[in-house]
């Protein structure tokens, strides 16, 4: 027997639309841009020959529209593996549940999802102005410890040499990290022979989880040392960012495609910013459109 989904757990909108993103069944495609901030919509639909829908709710902007032949919608997330959970979640139920009966459809529906966004780059191979590709992620934020099926997804091995290198091991003070895979066809086809590759660390916020040390002091002083020597299987650790292992897991679990591709925007093994990376980050968005 199929399962329903009651009125409390998927909520729809009197207009047919769902709850957060205010997003119709039919305005979905199959291709879907992520980005955090609101007004990046506007520049990754600039790109669009025609457009379908454009619709806004809080923080979440969704276009959707042609490139080039392809049907595409461009979302807004904001901030944090938080609003990926919402995102996520929602975007599957306009995929592959039936709004008129509220039951899963027969056929389900693989959607290919790209983020693009800004990171901190962490390694000598990763200065300001680097695309990066998001081949693993370490999520620190915890949301994936929360459904089933989490473990069958991720790489529990490496999830261990994390924890044992950090020394967090038996700290009931510390994360419940968890690794996983980005798409690896995905993976191919976006970064190319151009991008960089490694793993990402996603962290649960912008200052402290990410080693930013600001009025109120560090638990640990030398967390981003260990973060940045970490090694497994060859790869570092070559970014910080705030959603892509919220968003490969989820997808993963669902059965849609993901990966994230960021800029470097800070080195913070440099010390070095630049904020002024606007027309940059629209080379990383052409890039995207022309391989997704």
């Amino acid at each position: 027997m199929k399962k329903y989904f009651s009125p409390s757990e998927l909520i729809i909108n009197e207009d047919g639309s769902v709850f957060h993103l205010h997003v119709r069944p039919e305005w979905l495609a199959d291709k879907v841009i992520l980005v955090g901030d609101p007004g990046r919509v506007n520049l990754v639909a600039s790109h669009f020959e025609t457009r379908e829908c454009d619709v806004q709710s809080r923080e979440f902007h969704t276009i959707t529209g042609y490139y080039h032949g392809k049907r595409i919608t461009v979302v807004s997330t904001g901030i944090g593996c938080d609003n990926i959970d919402i995102v996520l979640n929602e975007l599957d139920a306009l995929a592959n549940i039936d709004f008129a009966t509220r039951l899963e459809k027969d056929t389900l529906r693989h959607l290919h999802l790209v983020r693009i966004g800004t990171c901190g780059g962490l390694q000598p191979n990763t200065p300001v102005g680097t695309f990066v590709c998001s081949q693993i992620s370490i999520g620190l934020d915890g949301l994936l410890n929360f459904y089933a099926g989490r473990n069958a997804v991720c790489d529990l091995p490496m999830e261990r040499a994390f924890l044992n290198h950090m020394g967090w091991s038996g700290n009931l003070c510390t994360p419940a990290p968890y690794v996983i895979h980005a798409d690896e066809e995905l993976v191919e086809r976006i970064a190319a022979h151009d991008m960089v590759r490694g793993i990402t660390l996603a962290a649960g916020g912008f200052f402290g989880p990410q080693g930013r040390e600001l009025r109120v002091p560090l638990a640990d002083p030398h967390q981003n040392e260990k973060i940045e020597s970490f090694t497994y299987h060859g790869l570092h650790i070559t970014n910080f960012e705030m959603e892509s292992s919220a968003l490969a897991g989820l997808a993963r679990l669902m059965g849609h495609h993901a990966t994230t591709v960021c800029m470097v925007i800070a080195n913070r093994l440099a010390h070095e910013a630049n904020t002024s990376y606007k027309n940059t980050i629209d080379n990383l968005i052409e890039t995207v459109l022309e391989r997704v």
